[in-house]
């Protein structure tokens, strides 16, 4: 009985270095995966942070949404829209739609501000759309 015992204590004892030396194996082993990552080229949701978090930092203003997001010819056109001032009621906070432009791997390269808008109104329809 006393061999169960140690064989058991053995095993749970061994556990937890067996997880402890995984870990760091595991760490080693996705670090040489993120270098051969970075060539790759970023998903659009990887953009998608990317610029959010690049406008914000740039401008002080939180993104709310992006309502345009498209490949072009340099890298990436996107549409932010940014709460620029709050108002009580919300319906009367100030919005801006942002132009966001970033290469292809991400990095912004300009931005500028395309409209202002009160959250509340409905923008003007315009020929046939």
């Amino acid at each position: 009985m006393s061999n169960t015992k140690n064989t058991s204590q053995s095993q749970s004892s061994q556990e937890p270095q067996d997880s402890e030396d995984s870990q760091p194996k595991k760490e080693e082993d996705s670090r040489p995966g993120k270098e051969r990552d970075a060539g790759r080229r970023p998903t659009p949701m990887e953009i998608l942070r990317q610029a959010r978090a690049q406008l914000a930092e740039l401008t002080g203003l939180v993104p709310e949404s992006v309502s345009s997001f498209e490949q072009t010819d340099d890298g990436w056109s996107l549409e932010v829209e940014v709460l620029e001032l709050e108002r009580v009621p919300d319906t009367m906070s100030l919005m801006a739609g942002y132009q966001v432009d970033l290469d292809a791997e991400g990095q912004l390269t300009g931005y500028r501000r395309i409209r202002r808008y009160e959250r509340g109104r409905a923008d003007a329809r315009r020929g046939g759309r």
